[in-house]
């Protein structure tokens, strides 16, 4: 019988393939043409559709039974159906990749039945990459890491929007005294936690799967937590592929959620 843990092995390394193949493609523009998403999605560029256009293609006809969610492809309904299936960000943090910051991803996923079983988000600019399968650990840069033991909010720092901590998501208005901090790629926040850089992170809006479908199973197999801002499961592959927001972290996620207020979403930005 096939060990499951050597298949999502195979898997793992098929998609750190395609994100160092993806980083050859993303590295190689010099001024991409730019134009916005509708309804004010933002911005999206050559390099992220040539990156979406490749990762298709190769992964796609390594695995062609599973199916395919990413940001720069069209939905289909066909994706419902797979056991398995990709989850894709081209490029995390496009905005970032715009004004020749460090600070953007290539973040894939596979997914089986609802939940991710192999991971890796790479900073091509940074020399990082993040990797896990489902019950094999979280690495970067194949050295095992482990999410923070941080439980006083005095101590932590949130990585969020200003949006995260105004007193209406709160509590009585009371707002945990954790320092803030800010990083563009969603993949990549959930990365620091599960390296302790930081302790935890929060998303209120509405959040797509491909932002933060690689990153919470490498946290998660570091010993963190990510949940919906309302503490339910991370769900993925849904008919609407958003999430309530997400509140994640090392041990302070058990401290933050209970103060959180979970009153509605605000409208997306």
């Amino acid at each position: 019988m096939t060990d499951p843990r050597n298949d999502l092995q195979v898997d793992l390394a098929l998609l750190v393939a395609a994100a160092r193949e993806a980083a050859g493609i993303a590295t190689a523009f010099r001024a991409p043409e730019v134009w916005d998403k509708p309804d004010g999605g933002g911005p999206v560029c050559e390099a992220d559709l040539a990156v979406d256009a490749m990762l298709r293609a190769r992964l796609g006809a390594a695995r062609p039974a599973y199916g395919w969610l990413s940001e720069e492809t069209a939905d289909a309904p066909e994706r419902l159906a797979a056991e398995r299936i990709f989850i894709v960000d081209p490029i995390d943090g496009t905005r970032a990749y715009l004004e020749g910051s460090q600070d953007w991803a290539h973040s894939l996923a596979v997914a089986e039945r609802g939940r991710i079983v192999a991971a890796c988000v790479l900073l091509p600019q940074r020399d990082l990459l993040y990797t896990a399968t489902l019950g094999g650990g979280a690495m970067l840069n194949d050295a095992p890491i482990r999410a923070s033991a941080e439980t006083d909010p005095e101590r932590a720092t949130l990585l969020g929007p200003r949006l995260a901590m105004s007193p209406e998501h709160w509590t009585g208005g009371d707002v945990p005294p954790v320092r803030r901090a800010f990083r563009s790629a969603l993949a990549w926040r959930l990365c620091l936690l599960a390296e302790a850089k930081f302790d935890a992170m929060l998303t209120i809006r509405p959040t797509w799967e491909w932002d933060i479908a690689a990153g919470s199973l490498i946290l998660s197999e570091a010993g963190g937590t990510a949940t919906d801002r309302r503490g339910a499961r991370l769900s993925f592959n849904k008919p609407q592929p958003q999430s309530d927001g997400v509140l994640a972290g090392g041990a302070l996620h058990g401290v933050l959620l209970p103060l959180l207020e979970a009153g509605p979403a605000p409208p997306p930005a």
